[in-house]
């Protein structure tokens, strides 16, 4: 099960994260999301347990608990799965935009 963590402590490092959920089970992997100009935490990462009874005893037990002076905002992850991305537009002109062109009133 993969487990968003949001509302991180720049000051976190992947140490930490993981000494927060071992106490509920077996951590897998723990990915804290940085910057990639400076390497700066953005605040946020992913926690991978794999048994899901574990998991959700961790979003449970530390959903809006504090760590490092920051309330955590934990939820399962319901991202993209297997490096397998949806389909939906990311913004900018699409097929169907319309663009002006000729197609004028008529009155």
């Amino acid at each position: 099960m993969q487990i968003h963590v949001g509302n991180l402590a720049r000051d976190v490092g992947e140490a930490e994260l993981r000494l927060a959920f071992e106490p509920f089970g077996q951590v897998e992997a723990v990915r804290i999301v940085t910057d990639r100009n400076n390497s700066i935490s953005r605040g946020f990462g992913f926690v991978d347990m794999p048994d899901r009874d574990e998991g959700l005893a961790a979003i449970e037990g530390l959903n809006m608990k504090e760590l490092m002076g920051r309330t955590l905002d934990i939820s399962e992850s319901l991202g993209h799965r297997d490096g397998k991305r949806d389909n939906r537009s990311r913004g900018g002109k699409s097929k169907g935009s319309w663009s002006g062109g000729s197609k004028r009133r008529r009155f």
